[in-house]
């Protein structure tokens, strides 16, 4: 693992919205220091989280109206990063400011474009349209994961580790056995995986009232560089889910996407959505925290996967065929990593 590990050139989830408001939020994405917080209008603004005059991190000061006050000598930044204030004199330097970020605010995330500002297209936001939709009733949360956001991208794009690391709850031997097809664009992979006339899984079994046999579903949707909506299911064996028809079944979305924090650490943010008993505020709420224990086991296995990864530097990893999925998903973030390279290149 050497070189750039992510694309710059992207739209990367930086909080959720309720975690920015109007005090200061430090939180560094792709090695970049910066400072979130919402002006008295509600919108969101992003910042480099480091003064232009001694670097002190601009986190540790102050909001004055829609400005941020430095906590060192005071001073003073509108939201566009241009200072408009310094201590003791009138003239203000033309070259004092802060780098500020282009930032979109859709599907309960604050989003934030860490590359060239002329490329940040809002269309080009990952769409997980499933976390706000009326349709659907959806929660989540926000992992800070000990790990390269790359390790994560191949556990979800491999689901095969359910049964032996979630085997109490989504997991049975039926996930690591069914066969799967697995497909692809210049910007998308797709893991398909269909487990018909099994056991129910007991996470499954609860969701849907019964314990007979059912058809379950996996169908794993990567867009480079780092979100992928996992259309999760079952339904009972024979009422038509293979072929199209799942309306006598139970139907989730698990939404992730993943922000590269430093080389080896990243934010992870995820929720599950589901189309059914959408009033039940509970069941929202037994789901969202049964969710994350799954993935406290997830996070545990991926940890210690980094730390081996460290401790053994000139390892070469081996793929089997479980891992086309994520072996794609790092093709298509290589690319993008390196068009990004080939244009720098050519402007230098």
């Amino acid at each position: 693992m050497t070189g750039q590990t992510f694309p710059l050139n992207a739209w990367y989830a930086a909080a959720y919205d309720v975690e920015v408001g109007r005090s200061l939020l430090s939180r560094k994405i792709c090695n970049k220091p910066l400072v979130l917080y919402r002006k008295e209008n509600g919108e969101a603004v992003a910042l480099a989280d480091a003064c232009w005059h001694r670097l002190v991190p601009l986190s540790g000061g102050e909001l004055n109206g829609d400005n941020v006050i430095c906590p060192y000598h005071g001073l003073e930044y509108d939201d566009s990063g241009r200072c408009v204030y310094m201590p003791s004199q009138e003239t203000i330097n033309p070259s004092a400011c802060v780098k500020s970020y282009p930032i979109v605010e859709k599907h309960r995330l604050i989003w934030i474009w860490p590359g060239n500002p002329a490329l940040a297209d809002p269309a080009k936001v990952p769409d997980l349209h499933w976390n706000d939709d009326p349709e659907w009733a959806a929660d989540g949360k926000h992992i800070h994961a000990k790990c390269d956001y790359r390790l994560v991208v191949d556990n979800l794009m491999d689901l095969t580790h359910e049964t032996f690391v979630h085997g109490s709850s989504i997991g049975n031997r039926a996930v690591a056995e069914a066969p799967f097809e697995t497909t692809h664009t210049d910007r998308e992979a797709k893991v398909t995986r269909w487990m018909v006339d099994i056991e129910a899984p007991p996470f499954w079994a609860a969701q849907l009232g019964q314990k007979d046999h059912v058809d379950r579903w996996q169908i794993i949707n990567f867009e480079a560089p780092s979100t992928i909506v996992i259309e999760v299911g079952i339904a009972p064996t024979g009422t038509g889910a293979p072929e199209g028809d799942r309306s006598k079944g139970v139907e989730g979305r698990v939404l992730n996407t993943m922000t590269p924090e430093t080389d080896t650490t990243c934010h992870y943010f995820w929720a599950f959505a589901r189309n059914y008993d959408l009033k039940n505020q509970a069941r929202t709420h037994q789901l969202r925290e049964g969710v994350s224990s799954v993935f406290r086991e997830d996070e545990a296995v991926l940890e210690a996967q980094q730390k081996a990864i460290e401790e053994n530097p000139d390892h070469i990893f081996y793929n089997l065929n479980i891992d086309s999925g994520s072996m794609w998903a790092r093709r298509l973030i290589d690319r993008m990593i390196d068009e990004e390279q080939a244009v720098r290149i050519a402007a230098e």
